[in-house]
């Protein structure tokens, strides 16, 4: 089937929505969205937070900023972390109430 003359959305859209729900769909990236939607934080507040080694936790802000889930500042010697995008909570919404729903 060519999805290019069946699909509402064109090839580009599919595999730019293809690549934001790769973002999001590992734990550790998605554990730190949550932090940051409750606050902005460091690298090491975020290492303790989840218990993962800063280099595991730059790692993964780099993969967040690059998909402009995230931004920093710096402040003194210390970049701080806040979200860059609330739209992504919205989809989040929207499955934390599809799986409460296949719960009940």
């Amino acid at each position: 089937m060519d999805t290019s003359t069946t699909s509402p959305i064109n090839k580009e859209k599919i595999q730019s929505i293809s690549k934001l729900f790769k973002v999001i769909s590992d734990p550790t990236r998605l554990s730190i969205l949550f932090l940051l939607q409750k606050e902005e934080l460091s690298v090491g507040s975020i290492s303790l937070a989840l218990d993962i080694e800063q280099s595991a936790i730059s790692h993964q802000l780099r993969t967040l900023r690059e998909s402009r889930l995230v931004k920093a500042r710096r402040e003194g010697k210390s970049m701080i972390y806040s979200l860059d995008d609330l739209h992504v909570f919205s989809i989040l919404d929207q499955v934390l109430t599809h799986i409460n729903e296949l719960e009940k």
